[in-house]
């Protein structure tokens, strides 16, 4: 029996046998009962320089390799967002040059992809409206002509400079004008990025929402939906249940997806408006559990959907623990285990933004949850990276260090 060895908070180790892979099978057809993207990080080259401030130097083999695991699962990628270290250590030249490579390699496969528009390659803190109309502006026609879907991102910019909801209706107006396809906007609560607070004119949560909801029924059909990221589920199904028929909700909420992609029984999860999308960063640790899921979906085996994904939750709940924006680092770190990069490195140093014990509970949870696609690989990293932070595996509890004889 292979063991894995936990580290506690307090520093005692402990012993967990290792869990075999689940035997998912890839889609044989499109995934049909909702529609799934999972939000990819990026892999920064090992000899780079990646520390705080410095440009981010891409390992782009590994980083487009990635996007091509997802679609192989039949999900999107949503690329260019916050965990890909949007405003943490992801420049704009490289979010320029990733959207375009991502555009490319999804039209290469026919795979969906969506990108985010923002206005953070602005230098200045303070701008005006005017000057963050043309900034959203000048994103959004790059990534429309490198052939991307786009989610138009909130904006810090916009977040300092508005005065009132009214500032909000006007520029999202006017750069809703300017798409030549639809988009999906994106609300990020303050747990994901604190520069973020009173976005849509209000700390309300309520309040907030009927100006978005205002945007929204403004644009017609230039929104196709809205991914929330406010991790409220009441506040996401009351948003939800009054979309035009028009746009879909994209769940961003990496604590309850499980209950809010099912849906809501009371009206029956088929009916438009009673269960929500996803575009998730959990879904980048976890995409073979979440396209063996929506496969259930699609045959009407709830169960199954239940069975599979509702043990990934807990897992996704460490990722995001609070501070939740070091979330990155819990991506990266599964992507390292599941050997889809070469060495845990992230651009700008987040990769020491958690602590051992954190992401020993990652690995526990992992493990329990099926989110390990190559456990022996994943044992023998987690190994390499307690020794080599000096945890005496010698000391570990009996079978707990099978892996290395």
């Amino acid at each position: 029996m292979t063991s894995l060895t936990l580290l506690d908070a307090d520093g005692a180790l402990r012993a967990a046998e290792l869990a075999e892979a689940p035997a998912f099978g890839k889609p044989r057809h499109p995934l049909s009962s909702r529609v799934a993207y999972a939000a990819a990080h990026v892999v920064p080259k090992a000899h780079a320089d990646n520390t705080p401030g410095q440009p981010a130097e891409i390992d782009w083999d590994a980083t487009l390799a990635f996007r091509h695991h997802v679609w192989s699962w039949g999900l999107g990628v949503a690329d260019a967002m916050d965990t890909a270290q949007r405003n943490m250590g992801l420049d704009a030249a490289a979010t320029r040059e990733l959207i375009s490579r991502s555009a490319a390699e999804a039209a290469s496969v026919g795979g969906r992809l969506v990108v985010g528009v923002n206005t953070d390659h602005v230098d200045e803190e303070h701008i005006p409206l005017d000057r963050i109309i043309d900034a959203y502006k000048e994103q959004l026609h790059h990534a429309e002509d490198a052939g991307a879907g786009v989610v138009l991102m909130a904006s810090r910019h916009l977040a300092r400079a508005a005065q009132t909801a009214d500032d909000y209706r006007r520029v999202y107006r006017e750069v809703l004008a300017a798409a030549s396809t639809p988009v999906v906007l994106h609300w990020l609560g303050t747990a994901f990025d604190p520069a973020l607070a009173g976005y849509f004119g209000s700390d309300d949560t309520d309040a907030a929402a009927e100006t978005l909801l205002q945007i929204i029924g403004s644009a017609g059909d230039t929104v196709q939906g809205v991914k929330m990221s406010l991790l409220d589920a009441d506040a996401e199904i009351a948003v939800r249940r009054r979309l035009p028929e028009s746009a879909r909700m994209f769940t961003g909420d990496d604590f309850h997806y499980v209950g809010l992609i099912e849906g809501d029984p009371s009206t029956g999860s088929g009916q438009a408006g009673t269960y929500s999308d996803a575009l998730l960063g959990a879904f980048s640790c976890l995409a073979p559990n979440a396209s063996a899921a929506i496969q259930a979906l699609d045959r009407g085996d709830v169960a199954a959907y239940r069975e599979i994904l509702a043990p990934t939750e807990p897992l996704s709940q460490q990722v995001f623990a609070s501070p939740t924006y070091y979330y990155k680092t819990g991506v990266a770190f599964l992507s390292w285990l599941n050997g889809h990069q070469p060495a845990f490195q992230m651009v700008g140093g987040l990769h020491a933004s958690r602590s051992l014990p954190h992401l020993s509970r990652i690995v526990e949870l992992a493990n329990t949850s099926g989110a390990l696609e190559r456990p022996e690989l994943a044992a023998a990293r987690w190994h390499s990276l307690l020794t080599l932070n000096g945890v005496d595996l010698a000391n570990a509890p009996a079978d707990a260090t099978e892996v290395f004889a």
